[in-house]
């Protein structure tokens, strides 16, 4: 059943917004600038505070918004007022007993992602945590927005509702409703759709091969299986801002809207367009799973400091394991396509050795000095909570689903936590999230969380897989092992990874060197090629320049490791793993073959 929401009457929300309004204005594109301006009323208080996000939900990394603004000033009418910087992100006017405060400055935009701000000839596209100051004390209150475009013919975009007397003005319920709308402005291609009776939007910027009827009904049918889960659509409508240009891959989700970013040549071949609607599936599944289902460290935001929260294994690599079902379900593809994907993404996780540093837990609670602050260790001492969360996710629907021949899942996992936390948006405890997927489960799992959640142990794919008929088979790597991964910089083969105990660490060599030859002969891109030519145990002479000093190394090859693995039929499965496999995927088992 669909839940019902009452709208605020917009006669109401114009006359309370009055104390609050925003107009951003573009007047030289070319710049990049974004010009703002605030108007506020009856501020009680003589003095006036005022401070811009440090980062935005949904990206958990302290941005820094501040350090884009610019040309900073404070007006009532005519007359300026005295202003001084308190911190790096906060600005305190002295209004004195005056009722109107004009506050105008800039914000270059020149970064093109779903967490920042882009202004150019063609459009602009900003976050509210990069562009709009928060008012301490104020942040319940509505606030109205007048976008001022550069040119007559450019149209907005954004999940916002307008004020229909004024033109492009839109109205936030509060703050943080703001800071989670995105606007597009520009002369976007815009398309408009209704699924379950309820108005969707599909803003397109960019030049691409991208068929706009295949993928609205691709939408669609993403749509409709999300909403089949939670039992209705929780929004009156919704905006999907998607940005395409080269070699791009990217997505931000928010409540009734979310921005996406993928290559413009990316929608021909399926492997290419398949991954885009993976992406669509997973920033459309967050609007239950984070917006509204959040953890309790999540609940109340921030935005002056990190919020710490040990669930993003939850929230995101929850999201991320539906992301591959959800088109399995809508019929965008099969289940041999599908355990494909799952295949790589466990090859993923195999293949790194942070799993075996860093517990998923901790991934989650660190991710703000971690996840998204890489470097040549990363690899080594940490596991991502979308990857490691993903595979743990599968392990508990599987688990759940054998305990109770497919009569429960996680699917009810997550509409459980829907119902008790996501409708009154009631922030979960790790301990309360663990209590609802055990009452799911119908059984005791402090020895699974304990093991795979707070702990270090291997994940044990082929326990969970062999009652649905499926193994995980390795496929060892031709070459012998020698452990490191390089990249092509400018004609240059640089090692941007060396894996811990790797035969190359052993020797000495270090990320950041670039690899010429090997036995005196130049490697270029050949590296594996060249391997090939060796075996286990034998010594090579590999030369690398490091930090502009030529240097050879003794590397001891070892035996070739597995280079992927691949999920297969089990041979000659009994009955009750066929019916469990069908129950999980829909399909028998022997159309994988």
């Amino acid at each position: 059943m669909t839940e019902v929401i009452t709208p605020l009457p917009i006669t109401q929300v114009q006359l309370m917004s009055r104390k609050i309004h925003y107009w951003v204005a573009m007047s030289q594109p070319e710049n990049h600038l974004f010009e703002v301006t605030l108007h506020l009323v009856d501020y009680p208080a003589p003095i006036l505070d005022l401070k811009m996000p440090v980062w935005t939900p949904g990206s958990y990394l302290v941005r820094e918004y501040a350090k884009n603004l610019q040309d900073f000033a404070a007006f009532t009418g005519d007359k300026p007022l005295p202003w001084h910087k308190i911190s790096k992100n906060h600005w305190q006017i002295e209004k004195g007993d005056v009722s109107e405060v004009i506050v105008s400055y800039r914000v270059f935009a020149n970064e093109l992602s779903v967490r920042t701000n882009h202004l150019d000839v063609t459009h602009g596209y900003f976050n509210g945590a990069a562009l709009f100051l928060r008012i301490p004390g104020w942040e319940k209150l509505p606030i109205s927005v007048t976008i001022v475009p550069r040119f007559p013919e450019w149209q907005v975009s954004t999940s916002l509702p307008t004020i229909t007397e004024s033109a492009n003005t839109f109205v936030a319920a509060d703050f943080d409703t703001l800071i989670d709308s995105p606007f597009e402005i520009g002369s976007h291609q815009l398309f408009h759709f209704d699924v379950l009776d309820k108005p969707h939007e599909l803003a397109i910027w960019g030049k691409g091969n991208f068929h706009p009827q295949q993928m609205i009904s691709d939408f669609k049918k993403i749509i409709e299986v999300e909403a089949k889960m939670f039992g209705g659509l929780p929004y009156h409508r919704y905006v999907f801002l998607l940005h395409l240009f080269q070699q791009a891959f990217g997505g931000l989700e928010h409540k009734n809207s979310c921005s996406l970013i993928y290559q413009r040549f990316g929608f021909r071949t399926q492997d290419k367009y398949e991954p885009f609607l993976q992406l669509v599936a997973h920033e459309f599944f967050h609007l239950w799973n984070v917006k509204r289902i959040r953890p309790q460290g999540l609940e109340v935001f921030d935005y002056d400091q990190e919020n710490y929260t040990a669930s993003l294994w939850f929230c995101e690599g929850t999201t991320s394991y539906y992301d591959l079902v959800i088109p399995l379900r809508a019929g965008i593809y099969n289940a041999k396509a599908y355990l494909n994907y799952l295949s790589k993404e466990i090859t993923r996780y195999l293949m790194t050795p942070g799993r075996k540093v860093q517990p998923l837990s901790e991934s989650s609670f660190d991710a703000w000095i971690k996840l998204y602050r890489p470097d040549a260790n990363s690899g080594n001492s940490q596991i991502s909570y979308y990857l490691k969360g993903e595979m743990v996710s599968l392990l508990l629907d599987l688990l759940i689903r054998v305990h109770h021949s497919n009569q429960r899942s996680l699917d009810d996992v997550m509409r459980q936590m829907w119902q008790q936390f996501g409708k009154e948006e009631t922030g979960y405890t790790p301990e309360q999230l663990e209590g609802v997927i055990e009452s799911v489960a119908g059984m005791n799992l402090a020895d699974f969380f304990k093991r795979y959640l707070h702990g270090l142990e291997d994940l044990p794919f082929n326990q969970y897989l062999q009652p649905f008929g499926l193994r995980l088979v390795e496929e060892k790597n031709e070459e012998p092992y020698f452990g490191v991964r390089i990249n092509t910089e400018n004609g240059r083969e640089v090692i941007k990874f060396v894996e811990a105990d790797s035969p190359a660490q052993q020797a000495g060599i270090d990320a950041g060197d670039e690899l010429l030859a090997i036995d005196g002969i130049k490697v270029g891109n050949q590296l594996n090629e060249r391997l090939k030519d060796y075996q286990p145990n034998d010594s090579i002479q590999v030369s690398v320049f490091h930090q502009d000093e030529l240097r050879t190394y003794s590397v001891i090859l070892a035996a070739p490791l597995p280079g992927r693995y691949q999920l297969k039929s089990v041979e000659n499965p009994s009955s009750a793993e066929m019916e469990n496999f069908t129950g999980w995927l829909g399909v028998p088992l022997a159309s994988i073959q």
